[in-house]
């Protein structure tokens, strides 16, 4: 018989500690003291609500910063100033978002919520009910929105009206990791990982999938030892696209037909970022590791943030940008690793990697705190 999804989706922190229970429990590391090479520029901040049990995105436009929080307040903010424009009650608790493009601004919700508001006024054009809890922010891209669900479905939808114009399903192993990673659209495809390994490019126009590869195989002699979700975002240029398994490993892909480039053994439920011709990875254990993107050499590690539950790195102007469980951003020399700059926000986690912001970075804490930073 079939477990119950969702209760696995709870069990499953319980049931991987049980698997690690031989192992000796390893403290977060203590911070270390260095000389500040560089300074974080707080430019501005704002309380916004905090993500309750989801990992909530802000999203940004040409003219906006839109932010939400767990009991359905949506924000539309001033860029350069974190001024708001309006606030919304969306009437749903969300967990999935914020997308924002072409106009619309996109939040999902626990019951499977979906719903769209004008940018500009914030006031709703469609709501629909998609199959599952939204877990991730939706994305749009050439009138088509796309949604990923819990059970593992990514939907495409009009953008005009939310109905349904594609569906992409595929069977599930009974257990499964709860992943707040969506999907990836670049030059007309969805990338998106999935259970037991798989990296998927589907078309944006009709729901095809165009290709269809391994990242990791399961291994091990029980279900739990044997999971290999992709839990993490998979990053994509107009050459490659790779992307990382929880208990798993590394592997990079030919972007448009999905060769095999190359493969290394590391796991993270982290994720990726690609600049130039370097891969950054945040593994499971939170060492931070510079990768060469046609080979997977190593470049540097820095393994001063073990056990702090590091976010995905984002780089900006030569540097690294993480944050960790107690609110600390951390900014890292991108050529060697080395720590330049710290600084404490709200004290909630950080969660997510910082996102763009015109020539800096936007990072939103699990309290609610969003920040617009710059390095100097």
């Amino acid at each position: 018989m079939k477990l119950n999804i969702r209760l696995l989706f709870a069990l499953l922190p319980l049931a991987l500690a049980a698997c690690s229970s031989d192992k000796v429990k390893i403290e977060p590391a203590k911070l270390v003291d260095f000389k500040p090479a560089a300074k974080v520029e707080v430019r501005w901040n704002v309380d916004v609500g905090d993500a309750g049990q989801s990992v909530l995105f802000p999203a940004v436009t040409r003219e906006a910063v839109f932010a939400a929080n767990a009991k359905g307040k949506l924000f539309r903010l001033e860029r350069n100033t974190g001024k708001q424009v309006w606030s919304i009650e969306t009437g749903f608790t969300i967990t999935g978002g914020v997308g924002a493009g072409e106009g619309l601004v996109l939040v999902g919700g626990e019951k499977g919520e979906l719903a769209a508001y004008d940018e500009d006024s914030g006031k709703q054009k469609w709501q629909v009910k998609v199959s599952s809890d939204v877990l991730s922010p939706p994305g749009i891209a050439d009138g088509i929105v796309v949604v990923r669900t819990g059970n593992q479905r990514i939907s495409g939808l009009s953008a005009k009206d939310g109905s349904r114009l594609w569906l992409y399903e595929r069977s599930t192993p009974t257990l499964i990791v709860r992943s707040h990673a969506g999907m990836v659209i670049r030059n007309g495809l969805v990338y998106a990982g999935f259970a037991a390994g798989k990296l998927a490019a589907i078309g944006l126009n009709n729901g095809i999938v165009v290709w269809e590869s391994s990242v990791s195989q399961p291994r091990g002699n029980t279900e739990l030892e044997r999971i290999s979700d992709i839990t993490s975002l998979p990053v994509v240029d107009d050459t490659q696209v790779c992307a990382v398994a929880f208990q798993g490993r590394l592997a990079c892909f030919d972007a448009i037909q999905g060769g095999a480039l190359w493969t290394r053994d590391v796991a993270s439920d982290k994720g990726l970022a690609l600049s130039g011709k370097t891969l950054y990875l945040t593994d499971s254990d939170s060492n931070v590791l510079a990768l060469d993107k046609s080979s997977g050499a190593s470049l540097w590690k820095n393994g001063q943030l073990l056990m702090r539950r590091a976010t995905a790195a984002y780089p900006l102007d030569g540097h690294l940008l993480l944050g960790d469980f107690e609110g600390y951003l951390h900014v890292l020399k991108s050529d060697d690793g080395s720590f330049v700059a710290r600084y404490k926000t709200d004290g909630g986690a950080i969660n997510i990697s910082p996102v763009t912001l015109g020539d800096g970075a936007l990072v939103q804490t699990s309290d609610g705190g969003l920040y617009s930073i710059a390095i100097h």
